[in-house]
């Protein structure tokens, strides 16, 4: 069983990890949008690859931190 300290420290551990991945997806999008209008593309290239590569990279992140225990 475990003590009530050990399962808030694993809640906000994962609530960490939620805010990360909402956060990291967020600065994807911004930054494709500004790299779509800075290279001219007539259509959103980069706001679908970059927010598809940091969902990629944050899965095995999450997968890594989350196998160890």
């Amino acid at each position: 069983m475990k003590s009530k300290k050990e399962t808030n420290r694993e809640l906000l551990q994962y609530a960490g990890m939620g805010m990360q991945f909402l956060i990291s997806i967020g600065l994807g999008i911004f930054i494709g949008i500004k790299a779509d209008r800075w290279l001219h593309f007539s259509f959103p290239l980069l706001v679908w690859i970059l927010p598809l590569l940091i969902i990629a990279g944050l899965i095995i992140k999450i997968i890594k931190d989350t196998s160890k225990k």
